[in-house]
């Protein structure tokens, strides 16, 4: 019994998504769709612990819940337009409808991923809303699972879900893929949507842990769908490389009782290689696009100067420098230009950093950024300022909300 519910669960995290855009593409609704996938979810709990696990539990789940679809169709009384939709010519009393459906379907199920991705991040829901509803319809996370992974009580991811598609209904987003100017407005936030759930995984933003490896590996899972669906656009590849180059560090960014270790100071030798030669080679299919360089491309670029360096002193830091240049001129960004003040300080010294870094010092953004004073400490102590080092440190320490983090800059603060 429990390898039949570990096959059901495993075969539903592969398949929830292909089986939700299929049926969305019948009904036309999100919400609804989700709710016949359940249901082939629950005839499967019911039916193959006496009858076995099919041969293809993935088309089998499909069947049900598009059978379904057809029977909920029949029952309204748009039957005759939905089938219109379709472009087909349907007995309603024949058994064909169901072959036929299944036909269209099945010619058209990476279309209907797509959909389905562009429906989940569309831009009238919060952002909040569109990484929940991500995760539920394209990771295939439970409940449950979406308020570990976010520290959030149960309730609040499930009224989220339920709002989300509420609101998708009550816009009436059309579940297609958007064309020409939109396509790109809509592939932005599709992107961030998936950079948010990786970094999210990648540090913590509170909570015991450094990292969530499930997120991360959420995350590069809908990037390599991106990538399967998109080919040619260059920032789909750009953000996979980029996830993949930095989850190549994985092992290596924590210690023996989950303690940080910074980039500087990790075993290089513990890297992934085979996810550094996926990112670097992700990152060729993008530049061989050969389309003007976005955000996540120029981020890729510079995660494998980190990776090409098989020892920290070999880091091409003036590169980054220049790559975080050009990145800020395409998204200004405070981040940005702290992230570009540490290269500066890498490439040409500590005092032409802290330089950098105290240009930024009145942006209102980074008020309550730990990130801000902790890189300042750092660039204080290796110029030898002790006591104004620790000072930033402390102040760092009382603004992240990750107790991993929290020791990490109170050890260094007590270093000083």
């Amino acid at each position: 019994m429990s390898d039949v519910h570990g096959a059901i669960d495993a075969v539903w995290r592969i398949e929830s998504a292909r089986i939700v855009a299929g049926v969305a593409r019948i009904v036309r609704d999100v919400g609804l769709a989700e709710e016949l996938a359940g249901d082939a979810l629950v005839a499967a709990l019911e039916q193959w612990p006496e009858s076995g696990v099919p041969q293809n539990p993935g088309a089998w789940l499909m069947a049900i819940a598009k059978r379904r679809a057809v029977d909920l169709i029949r029952r309204k009384e748009t039957y005759q337009r939905k089938l219109a939709e379709l472009g087909h010519e349907l007995e309603i009393d024949g058994e064909s409808v169901e072959d036929d459906v299944e036909a269209i379907l099945e010619d058209h199920i990476e279309d209907d991923l797509l959909r389905l991705v562009f429906t989940a991040c569309h831009p009238v829901l919060t952002m909040d809303a569109r990484v929940t509803l991500t995760l539920k319809l394209l990771g295939g996370l439970k409940t449950d699972e979406i308020a570990r992974a976010f520290l959030a009580p149960e309730s609040t991811i499930a009224q989220r879900v339920v709002r989300a598609k509420r609101n998708l209904a009550k816009a009436g987003v059309e579940f297609e893929v958007p064309a020409g100017e939109e396509l790109l407005d809509r592939l932005a936030s599709v992107l961030e949507v998936v950079y948010l759930i990786y970094n999210e995984g990648y540090s913590a933003t509170a909570g015991d842990d450094w990292m969530r490896p499930a997120l991360c590996n959420e995350a590069m899972r809908l990037g390599r769908l991106l990538a399967e669906l998109m080919p040619e656009e260059p920032e789909v590849h750009g953000l996979l490389a980029l996830m993949e180059l930095q989850s190549s560090r994985a092992n290596a960014r924590v210690g023996p009782t989950g303690e940080p270790v910074l980039l500087l100071d990790q075993d290089r030798r513990r890297w992934d290689r085979l996810l550094i030669g996926r990112g670097l080679a992700g990152l060729d299919r993008a530049w061989a696009l050969e389309k003007p360089p976005g955000p996540y491309l120029l981020q890729a670029a510079i995660a494998a100067c980190h990776a090409r360096a098989a020892d920290p002193d070999d880091t091409d830091w003036e590169r980054i420098a220049g790559l975080y240049a050009v990145l800020a001129q395409l998204v200004p960004s405070p981040v940005v230009e702290l992230n570009r003040a540490v290269a500066i300080s890498m490439a040409f010294g500590p005092e032409q950093g802290l330089d950098a870094v105290d240009a930024l010092a009145d942006e209102p953004s980074l008020k309550d950024y730990h990130l801000l004073p902790s890189v300042r400490g750092d660039l204080l102590f290796k110029l030898g300022r002790l006591d104004e080092a620790r000072k930033e440190f402390e102040k760092a320490a009382g603004l992240t909300r990750n107790e991993r983090e929290r020791a990490l800059l109170l050890d260094r603060a007590a270093a000083c």
